[in-house]
């Protein structure tokens, strides 16, 4: 019984500590104010017919704060990926000099500051679902267990303190991505 009591902490934890990384990597795709390869994660490039992550026909660097280049693997792929970087949608506009494409990244207007907030803010709640149903889930399994109902509480008690912990985490996060963003 111990072991199905931990088997059920461990598993809700794990689940609300995979909400975290999640958030963190869907915020590293929110534009900060500097370039960074990071930002083009979501692109997909037309590579022989199949649709392939952009990261993996060509080297994403940033050179300075405000430029990604994009040196491909194969310069048949130049169009490819300007292509690509266009249908992604992200505002960008692709150059290339025959050998690598280039993006200049404009710097954020204080209104695209704002809509960067309020994207991390709905990343961010997002995020808080996804950890209060891992709590919901944990408790449905807790209460189906066949213990005394003051363990039931007590378990109940626990897997609520690692709810608040997590939100609590995810809240710090989201103010950091925020200053960031904000930050001029």
């Amino acid at each position: 019984m111990e072991e199905e009591i931990q088997f059920i902490l461990d598993t809700a934890k794990e689940a609300m500590d995979n909400a975290l990384k999640h958030l963190e990597k869907k915020l590293v795709a929110i534009r900060a104010g500097k370039a960074s390869p990071a930002m083009l994660n979501g692109v997909m490039v037309n590579y022989y017919g199949n649709p392939t992550p952009l990261n993996q026909v060509a080297n994403v660097n940033t050179s300075d704060g405000m430029t990604i280049i994009i040196q491909p693997w194969e310069k048949a792929m130049i169009q490819e990926i300007e292509k690509g970087i266009q249908i992604a949608n992200l505002g960008f506009n692709p150059m290339n000099n025959g050998e690598s494409v280039i993006i200049n990244v404009p710097p954020l207007t204080e209104e695209r500051r704002r809509e960067l907030a309020k994207q991390a803010k709905a990343e961010a709640e997002e995020s808080k679902i996804g950890v209060r149903n891992d709590r919901k889930n944990a408790n449905n399994e807790i209460k189906a267990l066949e213990v005394s109902d003051d363990l039931k509480k007590n378990l109940e008690i626990d897997i609520q303190k690692m709810t608040d912990e997590h939100i609590q985490k995810i809240d710090v996060i989201l103010s950091k991505k925020e200053a960031e963003i904000m930050k001029v």
